[in-house]
């Protein structure tokens, strides 16, 4: 059976990898982006994957969105809530703009996006949400205070859901990438990233790859007894009871 998916986020980065990993599983899969027309139009062109722009930090924009997407693709089978920004600072210089706009993002986009596709997952017996968190969402990190509580929220909704949706057959996951290869840690300064990877007990940083097929994992039909998890990516950076 060829299941519907929906990405956020799902054009650059983790995200582009998810969508193709999806795809190459037989799935029909809609990306989300929020701002970078010219990189979602070339993800379309070189995957044929179709590409849907909103916020996913707005509700009604999440609301219209999904009801287009559907529209054109069909009910919704699986969720990877994998959009996410940072804007980091030292919480004593933290502003509130930097607060909300990580916190609305990273975590309420969970909240509106699931909502919209929970309902049709209860009445099909069927669903997969797969909520991707971070490293920091699970130890912390200095200077991510909004970050890593996002992160970190995005566990406990999963644990918390996992328990309501799992009559109905809808699991809910986390994957919580530890370092990976992409535009957002190459921005990293050189000195600051060697750092890091030499907290990696496996030496180097993960490829977005590794993390789509964590995640094309947790989406197939044969992880109907795997929910409420949290599979843990990063190296041996961090190990999780």
């Amino acid at each position: 059976m060829i299941r519907n998916a929906i990405v956020t986020g799902g054009t650059r980065g983790i995200g582009r990898a998810i969508s193709i990993a999806l795809k190459e599983k037989g799935c029909d899969v809609s990306a989300t982006y929020a701002g970078n027309d010219e990189i979602a139009a070339q993800f379309k062109d070189e995957t044929g994957i179709d590409v849907y722009k909103w916020d996913v930090g707005d509700y009604d924009a999440c609301e219209a969105g999904v009801a287009e997407v559907e529209a054109m693709q069909g009910p919704t089978d699986i969720l990877v809530n994998n959009a996410g920004i940072i804007r980091d600072a030292f919480f004593h210089k933290m502003t509130r703009e930097q607060w909300r706009d990580v916190i609305r993002t990273d975590f309420d986009s969970v909240f509106y996006m699931t909502h919209q596709v929970y309902p049709g997952m209860r009445e099909r017996g069927f669903g997969r949400i797969i909520n991707i968190s971070s490293v920091n969402g699970q130890k912390g990190q200095i200077g991510q205070v909004n970050y890593s509580a996002a992160k970190a929220g995005k566990i406990g909704f999963t644990r918390a859901l996992a328990q309501e949706g799992a009559r109905k057959g809808i699991t809910v996951n986390v994957v919580a990438p530890g370092y990976i290869e992409t535009d957002m840690v190459a921005k990293v300064d050189d000195k600051v990233l060697q750092s890091i990877v030499a907290q990696i007990p496996v030496g180097r940083l993960g490829k977005a790859e590794e993390i789509a097929d964590c995640v094309a994992f947790l989406a197939d039909d044969k992880a109907g007894f795997i929910t409420g998890a949290v599979l843990t990516a990063n190296g041996g950076q961090y190990i999780a009871a």
